[in-house]
């Protein structure tokens, strides 16, 4: 391969890089990149018309070249601080002066630091240097000349290019900081996941020793008695029967609160929320002497997620208890609406035939009820009717929103947040952070005011 044919084939494979890397970036990133170097290119040439420059050619070139720069430094930062070097030795003002913004945002991306350090002290002497040469085409150069090109590079490159090394040196202990503040976090939140995980662990122990063993007992002595009736009282014989299911049912419902409790939900609680589901339950309060019947005002299928099935469950089965015990004999409507996007579902009683007196209730489970429903993002509804009776509805989403998990910190940090220990207190400070870039702004006041005076003079010229 001839030594002309290599530098081709190089161009070729960074225009093409260069290509991928616009079509990858966000298309933010794009427009305000390409905005920038637009409003770089208005100010560095429309001044030309109005205060027309000697050489308006290399006037127009410093400015096109500037704007170029702009969107360079984002892949090439080292070229990006040598590019500068021939707008700071030009005579292109107003070019100029977008070289410190270029050099400071330039250098924050050069890694290691000794490598930014290497290119800032080349892109200053050749800044001199190519003064010196511009002005010895006109004569040999004067010492104060000479100063003012120093000057120059210093203000322009040297100043704004160490305030971008300190906020490049701060950029990563602000993402070390994130890192450390997300590691403690997550400790935090595991450390109270256990917690939880073993006290839910000890109430379930506790209820399976406790309600476990009375519940088996009343169960034996429910099939027991279901015997003795079937020979010794016949018309008893559905009511033993129905106590009995009744204990089985609730033996079985424990066992999916302790499964809960263990947060073992892979297990079938069998609680679907179908229209299978609440008739069976309705068919159940039937049994047990309530006037109870179900309006389902569903067009198909419900593809509501397990949750609100499970939720929908409970509501009707807690307002059919609720009916049994403190409004016996009094009609029951369970009604179930879907609604698209939410379901409701309405247990519905009227006042009892024969008033009954308050029962010993504690509200236990309305509140249990309240608590699993807020959680699923859904309202509901508990209280007596204007004509008599009492009313218990829940409106639920279909799709209720996921639990919310550990959000780790939103930057990308090396190795994941979390991934290592912290580092020490004494390095990773606000204070610090904060005292790093109050000084990167306070080194670059020189440059500012340096600007503004260059800017005077210029308008003034």
């Amino acid at each position: 391969m001839s030594p002309a044919v290599r530098p081709c084939r190089r161009a070729r494979r960074e225009a093409a890089a260069i290509r991928e890397a616009v079509r990858a970036a966000p298309r933010r990133t794009v427009v305000t990149e390409s905005v920038l170097a637009g409003l770089v290119l208005l100010c560095s040439l429309a001044p030309v018309p109005l205060i027309p420059p000697a050489h308006p050619v290399a006037v127009a070139l410093l400015g096109v070249w500037a704007a170029l720069l702009v969107p360079a430094r984002r892949m090439y930062p080292a070229l990006t601080v040598l590019g500068c070097v021939p707008v700071i030795a030009g005579n292109n003002v107003w070019a100029m002066v977008v070289v410190p913004c270029v050099v400071w945002s330039a250098v924050r991306r050069i890694t290691p630091v000794r490598r930014a350090w290497g290119v800032i002290g080349a892109s200053s002497a050749g800044a001199v240097l190519m003064s010196i040469a511009a002005q010895s085409l006109s004569g040999l150069p004067t010492m104060p000349y000479l100063v003012a090109g120093a000057g120059v590079a210093a203000l322009f490159i040297l100043l704004p290019a160490l305030s971008g090394v300190m906020m490049g040196r701060r950029r990563p202990l602000t993402g070390l900081l994130r890192e450390r503040n997300a590691y403690l976090e997550q400790t935090r939140f595991l450390i109270d996941e256990a917690a939880r995980m073993e006290e839910r662990a000890r109430i379930a122990a506790e209820m399976h020793d406790l309600l476990g063993h009375r519940i088996g007992l009343i169960s034996v002595h429910a099939g027991a008695l279901q015997l003795a009736a079937e020979r010794q009282a016949p018309p008893l014989a559905s009511q033993a029967e129905l106590l009995h299911t009744t204990a089985g049912t609730a033996m079985d419902e424990l066992r999916g609160i302790l499964g809960v409790l263990r947060h073992q939900s892979g297990e079938d609680s069998g609680e679907r929320g179908t229209r299978e589901d609440l008739s069976a339950l309705v068919a159940d309060s039937r049994n047990a002497g309530a006037d109870a019947e179900l309006h389902w005002n569903a067009t198909g299928p419900t593809d509501a997620d397990a949750r609100t099935r499970q939720a929908v469950h409970r509501v009707t089965r807690e307002g059919l208890t609720n009916a049994l015990k403190h409004a016996s004999g009094a009609p029951v409507r369970v009604t179930f609406q879907d609604e698209g996007d939410t379901v409701v579902v309405a247990v519905v009683n009227d006042a009892p035939p024969v008033p009954c007196s308050p029962g010993d209730g504690n509200r236990s489970g309305l509140v249990g009820l309240q608590e699993r429903i807020s959680l699923l993002g859904g309202a509901l509804h508990a209280g007596p009717r204007p004509e008599g009776g009492f009313v218990l509805s829940a409106r639920i989403p279909v799709r209720p929103d996921a639990p919310p998990v550990y959000a780790t910190s939103p930057g990308p940090v090396s190795g994941g947040a979390g991934s290592r220990p912290p580092l020490s207190t004494e390095v990773l400070t606000w204070p610090r952070l904060l005292g790093g870039g109050c000084a990167a702004l306070l080194v670059l006041l020189p440059t500012i005011g340096g600007t503004i005076a260059l800017l005077i003079m210029a308008v003034l010229h």
